[in-house]
Order: structure tokens, then sequence, then C-alpha cells
């Protein structure tokens, strides 16, 4: 069991999970919160009834699977709906996750949660015995969204100020790994943390 949870985040286009990558090479255990957020709305979920029952049944796709694309419309300039659907998501994410952690072997976890910041920061998860947060200045973020999307400036800046701000981020953070090098400087960022996880967490 890991004793030792470090929560993994950081803003869109900032290279988590270049990171977590690296830390899963590393033999390290890696919780995705954004494979719980997939696998709790699955046909049969309590989670996906929460969600028709706020949204109503456009949100589905004809095989009953949840239309992502659909619902990230409904809620992506609408602050109300898209706090209603954290407020239905969020609890079991984090319920699994910490689940996640428990089970997990080795000396310590590292639990990626794009939406720390967003869900709460500390307070949501005070189980999380460290913060490491990836910062790339924003240009680069939108320079980075939209090679990776094939889209605009002025969506990739909307989706950036959709998420919370690098300095909310930087906020909770014990530790920084500022991306804007190469992957060997990347790679050497993280087998130092890699080394100081280890130390702190008695492995």
């Amino acid at each position: 069991m890991a004793g030792y949870c470090v929560g993994l985040t950081g803003g869109i286009a900032s290279g988590k999970s270049a990171v977590a990558d690296r830390f899963a090479a590393r033999g390290v255990t890696v919780a995705d919160a954004d494979v719980v957020a997939r696998a709790i709305v699955e046909p049969g979920q309590p989670a996906l009834a929460e969600v028709v029952a706020a949204f109503g049944p456009d949100v589905l796709l004809p095989d009953g699977r949840l239309d992502r694309a659909a619902l990230r419309q409904r809620v992506f300039d609408d602050a109300a709906a898209r706090h209603r659907l954290e407020g239905i998501l969020h609890p079991p994410i984090r319920l699994a996750l910490r689940e996640a952690c428990v089970a997990a072997p080795g000396g310590y976890v590292v639990v990626a949660i794009p939406l720390l910041a967003e869900g709460g920061g500390r307070d949501a998860y005070p189980w999380l015995d460290r913060i490491l947060v990836i910062d790339v200045p924003r240009d680069v973020q939108v320079e980075r969204l939209v090679r990776r999307d094939r889209i605009d400036a002025g969506l990739a800046e909307r989706m950036l100020d959709a998420q919370a701000t690098r300095r909310e981020r930087l906020a909770i953070a014990d530790d920084v790994i500022v991306n804007i090098g190469t992957l060997e400087e990347l790679d050497a960022h993280v087998a130092a943390l890699d080394r100081r996880y280890r130390a702190l967490s008695g492995d």
C-alpha cells in the first residue's frame, strides 16, 4: 500500500501526461482522474444517471453512452452548468482516486488530477501529501493547443479562460516543473522528483 500521495496537476497543454508517463516508466503507480471520470459515466453507473437527470437525454448517444462532445458544448460557456456537472462528478472521482491510492503498491503514488485547483485543491483532497504543478507560460499553452487540436487562437484562449489561472495553480504547489525545455530536461526533472518522493515516503 502506498502511504504517500503526490497530486499532479497543470493547465491544459502543459505536459501533464508526459510527466505522468515518465513516473509510470519508473515503476510508480499513476492514478488518473481522467480515466476514473470516464469509468464513472459508463452505462449503468449512478453518475451517468445523475448527469442525464440534470442535463437531459440529449447528452446520450444512441447506444446509451455519454455524448462527451454534446455535454462539453452544453457546459463550456455556462459556468452554472459546469459547476453543476462538477458537483455530480467530482465526489465519486475523489473517492475512486483515494481508493486507488490505498490499493497502490510501492512507497508513493502519483495522482493525476487536471482540475485539482478548480476542484477545491487541498480542501477537496486533504489526503494528498504533496502537489506537483506542471507550469508553462500562457502563450506557450495557446501555441500548443492551436497546433495539437488544430483550433484557432481565440478558441484556445477561451479554453484557458475556463480553467484556473497559473497563479491559482502555483499557489497550491509544493513542487513545480516549468515544462518549456527539451524532453531530456523533462526526464531529469522527473528523475530528481522521483528520488525526492522515494526519500519522503521512506521507499
